[in-house]
């Protein structure tokens, strides 16, 4: 079954760790093992056999940097002290997904239109094929690198199509642990957005300004990479999202990217066994509870996060790389989930929200 992801931090770990996602994950953990790379950010759970195994045929590929005060140590190369700073190793960023499409379009290419994306499914859908290129759609995380609003034109035409203004809090927004409402600056950024059809990303807003854009922004708004504060009791934490934010998506036919990160799905598992105190019915818990409250499927679907500050030692025990999403579907079908239902979660939810908003051709 066809997957689509909606949240991957590929470019920062290919220019901080040197990660080559050609490889199979396998290949990447015995190459880095010894190095700063699993120590810091756990071993890989990424690569593109695996993608293939997977049958990962669509990627979010983000643009992140940290402000310089969430810096955790000279490894920790992508961080900005200054708006022009963070558009510089944005663009960096963008670069490197251009150059890693340009030169191997057999293994990655670059979504910007509908028919990049019909091109790509078409290739997956070819039973002949031995092997499928990924596609790449390019979502930014944290929107400091947009020194000026007026910048979104050149951000769009170089294949730019979500955007997320907070990680941690921007001067568009709160954000996590560090809570607030839209800014001046933030109402601007989403009215210069709406002019070019950007998507907007809610992950990592603060609830006061996510409920602000939902009232305001007229485009497409998802969460690429959230869970339910609901089933995570006892987290005070403002990065997962309340049932208001979770009906308010809804209501906006947003879609949301559950992630399978142990962190997210159940607050003590270090203590309580480790992995194996996890699995994907946790995952498959937080789905189902987006879904109940729809009353439909229409809104669910998967944004791993994976290699995003967590490796393999942070995942559900029943995944060793990416591929092993695949081993969700049993798990949604026990609980009553069709063959559509599912295939909806896993992939035609977010295919539903790139027609949306990719342009026909560029």
């Amino acid at each position: 079954m066809l997957l689509v992801d909606s949240h991957q931090d590929l470019a920062w770990n290919i220019l901080t760790f040197g990660r080559d996602y050609r490889r199979a994950a396998e290949e990447t953990r015995r190459r880095e093992a010894g190095s700063d790379a699993p120590l810091v950010n756990g071993d890989t759970l990424l690569g593109w056999p695996d993608y293939q195994s997977g049958q990962v045929g669509v990627i979010f590929a983000t643009l992140f940097a940290a402000p310089i005060r969430r810096r955790h140590g000279a490894w920790d190369t992508q961080c900005y002290e200054s708006s022009a700073e963070a558009r510089r190793l944005y663009r960096s960023q963008l670069d490197a997904y251009h150059r890693l499409c340009e030169a191997d379009p057999d293994y990655f290419r670059l979504v910007a239109a509908r028919q990049d994306l019909a091109d790509v499914c078409q290739h997956w859908e070819d039973a002949t094929a031995e092997a499928h290129p990924v596609g790449l759609v390019v979502l930014m995380e944290g929107a400091e690198g947009v020194e000026d609003p007026a910048e979104l034109e050149e951000w769009w035409r170089l294949g730019l199509r979500l955007i997320g203004p907070a990680w941690a809090g921007t001067r568009f927004c709160g954000g996590t642990r560090e809570p607030g409402p839209l800014t001046p600056e933030g109402f601007a950024l989403l009215e210069r957005m709406a002019e070019f059809g950007f998507a907007l990303d809610i992950s990592h807003m603060d609830e006061k300004a996510v409920l602000q854009a939902l009232d305001i922004y007229p485009r497409a708004v998802v969460a690429s990479h959230s869970n339910a504060l609901t089933l995570l009791k006892g987290s005070e934490s403002n990065r997962h999202l309340t049932d208001r934010v979770i009906q308010g998506l809804i209501e906006r036919d947003g879609v949301i990217g559950v992630l399978p990160f142990n962190n997210f799905l159940r607050l003590g598992w270090q203590e309580d066994g480790g992995r194996e105190a996890v699995s994907l019915d946790h995952l498959a818990a937080h789905i189902d509870l987006i879904c109940q409250m729809a009353g439909n499927a229409r809104h669910a679907a998967l944004g791993s996060d994976f290699d995003g500050g967590f490796g393999v030692q942070s995942v559900p025990a029943e995944i060793d790389t990416i591929a092993d999403l695949q081993k969700l579907a049993p798990r949604l079908s026990e609980r009553g989930y069709s063959p559509a239902d599912i295939a909806a979660i896993f992939s035609g939810n977010w295919l539903r929200m790139l027609d949306q908003i990719l342009p026909e051709v560029v």
